[in-house]
């Protein structure tokens, strides 16, 4: 008797089932927003977050206010270095028109689609630059070392010294004001900084100049 055979399959609850269907339907929409001709490749979430690379983007908000920081501090025709700081590359991207260049160094090769604005960047080796990334040619760096590790913040702060004019924006755990402000100078500002997903350590921002920030 086939019919009561259909007893024994698990049926899913209508609330499982629609959560299923928004989360199948979430997934070709944005298959079909990369495929698409007018889709932004350089909008926050055009690459997924790798959280083996330890890679957790900015929320909208965050990224939106560290760029337009950025870009203040830069000033017209002002160079930006992003070290691992890949959200908020996008968005300086995404302000057209503005009077900046900007360049991203990360890890993460599937940024290379950025083309000639994308270095390649492992903080275990923070001075193998390309010989045209000249030192002290950013007038801001903005960075975000991918581990909240002394080791990880050293040797990302070899790399922000040679490029930066005199300007640091560093966002890294709360955990480590004291050697941010060891080996950068930086110190801690109001503002705290969101992720598109809640992390476990208290986030922040540090610098080391007057800025908007506060």
């Amino acid at each position: 008797k086939m019919d009561d055979d259909d007893d024994d399959i698990p049926q899913l609850s209508s609330h499982t089932l629609a959560a299923l269907q928004e989360f199948y339907l979430e997934q070709q929409q944005r298959k079909g927003m990369k495929t698409s001709q007018g889709f932004d490749q350089y909008s926050i979430g055009s690459i997924e977050e790798d959280w083996q690379l330890s890679q957790f983007w900015y929320s909208d908000e965050t990224a939106l206010c560290l760029a337009k920081e950025a870009v203040l501090a830069a000033g017209k025709g002002g160079r930006i270095a992003c070290v691992s700081a890949p959200s908020v590359y996008q968005k300086l991207k995404e302000q057209d028109g503005e009077d900046f260049s900007v360049c991203i160094l990360e890890y993460d090769r599937r940024f290379s689609v950025y083309g000639e604005e994308f270095i390649f960047y492992d903080y275990n080796h923070p001075l193998d630059l390309p010989e045209n990334l000249l030192p002290h040619s950013f007038d801001i760096v903005i960075a975000d070392p991918p581990y909240l590790s002394e080791e990880c913040l050293q040797k990302t702060a070899e790399t922000i010294k040679y490029l930066t004019k005199g300007k640091i924006l560093l966002c890294t755990g709360a955990v480590m004001e004291e050697q941010a402000a060891k080996h950068l100078g930086v110190k801690m500002c109001k503002f705290i900084p969101k992720h598109s997903r809640n992390l476990a350590n208290e986030f922040r921002c540090y610098v080391n100049y007057a800025s908007g920030l506060d």
